[in-house]
Formats: structure tokens, sequence, C-alpha cells
């Protein structure tokens, strides 16, 4: 018989969802970079397990909203973690116990549906020594009893195979939700447009960008095989533009040739990118460019 069910990962920003989520999956599905916050909406990948398909989706970092934007990212995690048949609950081994945990954890129970499955992954525990594990492990389960608990780290692959296994045993018996081939639910032209804002968060610093956004306005397939991608990378004001174009046009000619590479390489195709910068004071409040990137913009009401 086979399965097939959704399994959310929540936790605070920079936890390691993304690279977990592509880790499972074994493709880039999820935008990862060090800066907190990255992950913007609800991305959805797709992996197998023996006879079974585990829909795993991607959240925003869950933290304390100041903005618009903030409670809208934080509404859409919370919504991931709502509809999910099992959540993911992932902590740093070598943060610990944060504040922010503590709010997740006191909320948990208050926002999921009773009887909800919710497991405690400890990731990074490359970061800490072995001894620290269990003390930390014990403390996370006195707070909240874990439907089981698992030690990984998603960047090196540790313990990632076991949870999966976990996770497939327990989702419902089910036809498959996407067909065998589908690793990602989200369009190209969002997925394309989130490698490109990868690609200018690694490369701009600060809080610049948190202040854009960037959205695929054509996208021709081409007789050759080849697709012509054009992309609107919004800033919020006039003195980001220069930055985002660099001296003489060099930031965004390097920030193209980048994102064009991973776009061919995830499309398995060549692709022509053309990007550019436009000003829009007020994105922040625009509620189409929400849409665009899969948020409710009441939800940052």
């Amino acid at each position: 018989m086979s399965r097939a069910g959704f399994v959310a990962l929540i936790g605070e920003p920079n936890a390691g969802k993304s690279t977990l989520l592509n880790a499972m999956v074994g493709a880039k599905v999820s935008i990862v970079t060090h800066k907190v916050q990255t992950t913007r909406t609800r991305i959805r990948g797709v992996a197998i397990e023996g006879d079974t398909q585990i829909v795993f989706v991607d959240t925003p970092g869950l933290f304390r909203p100041r903005r618009r934007l903030d409670r809208a990212m934080v509404a859409a995690a919370w919504g991931g973690a709502g509809d999910a048949d099992i959540v993911v609950l992932m902590v740093e081994a070598h943060r610990g116990i944060t504040s922010g945990v503590e709010a997740i954890l006191e909320r948990l129970d208050t926002t999921l549906p009773k009887g909800r499955t919710v497991v405690l992954a400890i990731n990074k525990i490359d970061r800490v020594k072995a001894e620290a594990l269990l003390p930390l492990s014990a403390a996370l389960n006195e707070r909240r009893e874990f439907d089981a608990t698992f030690l990984i780290s998603a960047e090196r692959g540790h313990g990632v195979a076991d949870l999966r296994r976990w996770l497939a045993e327990r989702l419902p018996e089910g036809p498959w939700l996407y067909p065998e081939d589908q690793i990602a639910d989200l369009p190209l032209r969002m997925i394309a447009a989130e490698i490109t804002r990868e690609k200018l968060t690694l490369r701009l610093h600060q809080e610049l960008p948190y202040e854009l956004t960037v959205e695929t306005e054509a996208w021709e397939e081409r007789k050759d095989g080849s697709v012509r991608i054009e992309q609107v990378i919004y800033v919020a004001r006039e003195g980001h533009k220069g930055i985002v174009l660099g001296h003489r046009g060099e930031t965004i000619k390097a920030v193209g040739q980048v994102a064009r590479a991973d776009i061919a390489e995830f499309l398995g195709r060549p692709v022509h990118l053309f990007l550019t910068v436009k000003v829009r004071p007020n994105w922040l409040e625009d509620a189409a460019r929400y849409r665009e990137m899969g948020l409710d913009f009441n939800d940052g009401t």
C-alpha cells in the first residue's frame, strides 16, 4: 500500500530547514544562505522513500515579527505547520533552548490540532561535543513530549536517512499526490526568481537583502530547447539600485552569471537570463508583491 502526506519543517530562522529540505529531496529546491529569514514563503519539496511520497514543506523561520512582511511570513509558517500530517521542529544544537525556541514550544500545543505528530530534530550536531546532545534532548523533551527525537546534521547528511524513513512509515496510506518525477510544487518562474534572490542575498550585505524582491516577468521557451528569462529586482530606495548594480554594473553582472548557471542546472537546459532593477518605494506594502511571493497580504496586518 502506498503512502503520501505532508511534513512541515519549523524552527527559528537559520535552523537549517532549507538545507534539510534539499537533503531530503536530493536537489536544491529551497534557497540557502547564511543570513536569517531567507525563506519567505512555504516551499514544497517532494521526496520518495520506498512506497511513500513525502511532501516536505519548508516554512519561513519563526521569530518575533516587526514589519508586515515579517508577520505574513510567520503566519505562513504556522499555516504550513497546521496543514501538515507531521511537524518537525528543528533546533540548533550549538544554540540550544533559546527564547525563540521557548516561544515556539509554548505555541505548538495552542496552534496545532490536538494529536498532531510532532518530531524533534536537533540539527548541526557537528558543531557541539557529543556529550552535550543528550542533556539538550532531555531538556527539550521535558518541556514537550515529542513523538520522536533525531540528532542530525542536515548539511553533512548525518541522520537524515533515518529521519526520512521514520517519517515515511508514519504518513497516511493513500495514492501519491504528485507525479513520480516532480520534486517541487512551486512554479518554475518562482523557483528561478528565488535562485536569483539567493545570489543577491549572498552578494549583498546588512539590511539590503530584506529590502528587495525578485520577480520573473517573462519566460520564453525557445526552439533550440533553451529558455529566455526576464526578471525584475525590486528595491525600496533609489540608493539601493546603485548598490545592486555595482560599479559599472559589475555586481548585477556577477549575480546574473551565477544565477543563470544555477537555474540552468535546475532546469537541465541552457538559460538566457536578463536582469533589470526597479525602484518601488512601497513594495513592502504592495499586495501584488505578496501574491507573487505566495504570501497573504492580509496576514501582515
